[in-house]
């Protein structure tokens, strides 16, 4: 099951957001932003997410992987798996019960911004596809907002 947000604008240039998600260490100040983020809190709690922030806490980072709990789950792990300098960064779960990839594709717009959209391929049986279906096209926007949020805050 594919899913694709839609086109997120980020206030930095396409240089500086490769950067960011083909080196998973730039990404905490980022984390540390969101974390500390009072508007963003007040958003995820009228949205009934109030736990994603908490969450953030539990993070683990290196180079190219990026660990984060996932509930009843355990820890899911993101790999990278692909690098297209200025363009992509492919990942792969691991430690997953479902297989999945995930692409961050980057665009410049101006010399000082660029755009960009993440696409999600989950390998989810088709007997959940109509319950987690949804939930799957909305996570997919959320994480574009969070992350082309961060790109732009990354130094």
């Amino acid at each position: 099951m594919k899913e694709t947000s839609s086109v997120k604008p980020v206030n930095a240039p396409v240089e500086r957001v490769y950067a960011a998600f083909s080196n998973l260490e730039n990404l905490r100040p980022a984390i540390e932003k969101a974390r500390n983020s009072e508007e963003l809190r007040e958003r995820l709690q009228q949205e009934g997410h109030a736990d994603v922030l908490d969450q953030l806490e539990n993070i683990t980072i290196t180079p190219d992987t990026l660990s984060a709990p996932a509930g009843m789950i355990g820890t899911i792990s993101l790999r990278i798996v692909e690098r297209e300098e200025n363009k992509c960064v492919k990942f792969e779960t691991e430690q997953s019960p479902i297989a999945a990839k995930l692409w961050i594709q980057v665009l410049p717009v101006t010399a000082e911004t660029s755009k960009m959209r993440v696409t999600i391929d989950a390998d989810i049986p088709f007997m959940l596809r109509a319950m987690v279906g949804s939930k799957l096209r909305d996570g997919v926007e959320k994480l574009a907002e969070m992350l082309a949020l961060g790109a732009g805050n990354i130094q």
